[in-house]
């Protein structure tokens, strides 16, 4: 969820914690991995001390812009091993701060309640064609990397072995949870736009909603070109 005008002083304190250039990294490292990572992990992969990375980690997490969880180590179970461990994952929680106070949410409900209620299809019909062209100007301004012009639309985009690519997070969930339909489509168009003007043309976007996840994967092949099992 998002903060309210009256919790901004609060979301204001926990962003500042991202102020040091350290506790950054560590932040953008939870952020980026699939599962949660341990305090270990966290240390070996950024090259510091386990104490110095559990500090930073749980000043994160007090200011709740990581989750903690408590788990045992792979393959230790039952007396003797040892108590669980703290696991950190990125937070659902959303944290918005604006000065002087303005309310972008409000005006995407209204126009997303705008296309909602067109009857002829001529609202839907143009704003998807902003949509892919707000995505060609992304990738663009990227110098036609993809997976750069995702990330800076805030899609947290994972590549797997065959190059398919797993969009982990939708920049528009608040919106999206009650009118599914349009922002999927949104969704959807923008990420053509990004594949139309990147250096992957060939690439093909589709709906796959799944939880935790934007709605839109990618594939390496153009559709109709992907290998499928046999039934």
């Amino acid at each position: 969820m998002s903060t309210s005008r009256s919790a901004a002083p609060a979301a204001l304190a926990a962003l500042s914690n991202l102020d040091d250039p350290l506790r950054r990294r560590l932040f953008e490292y939870v952020c980026e991995s699939e599962e949660p990572v341990s305090r270990e992990q966290v240390a070996s992969a950024l090259d510091i001390g386990r104490t110095l990375a559990a500090y930073h980690l749980d000043k994160l997490a007090d200011a709740g812009l990581v989750t903690v969880d408590y788990q045992r180590p792979a393959g230790r179970s039952g007396p003797g091993a040892g108590r669980p461990a703290k696991f950190y994952t990125r937070t659902t929680t959303e944290m918005t701060v604006s000065v002087p106070p303005r309310d972008y949410e409000l005006l995407a409900r209204l126009l997303v309640t705008s296309v909602e209620q067109d009857t002829d299809g001529a609202v839907r019909a143009t704003v998807n064609e902003a949509a892919r062209d707000a995505g060609r100007r992304a990738v663009a301004a990227s110098g036609g990397d993809l997976l750069k012009a995702l990330h800076g639309c805030g899609y947290l985009p994972r590549a797997d072995a065959d190059g398919d690519i797993d969009l982990r997070n939708c920049p528009f969930h608040l919106v999206a949870r009650d009118h599914l339909d349009v922002v999927c489509g949104l969704n959807l168009r923008l990420v053509e736009g990004l594949i139309a003007g990147s250096s992957e043309p060939h690439a093909h976007a589709e709906l796959n909603p799944r939880p935790d996840r934007c709605c839109v994967v990618i594939h390496k092949a153009p559709a109709g070109t992907r290998n499928t099992p046999n039934r």
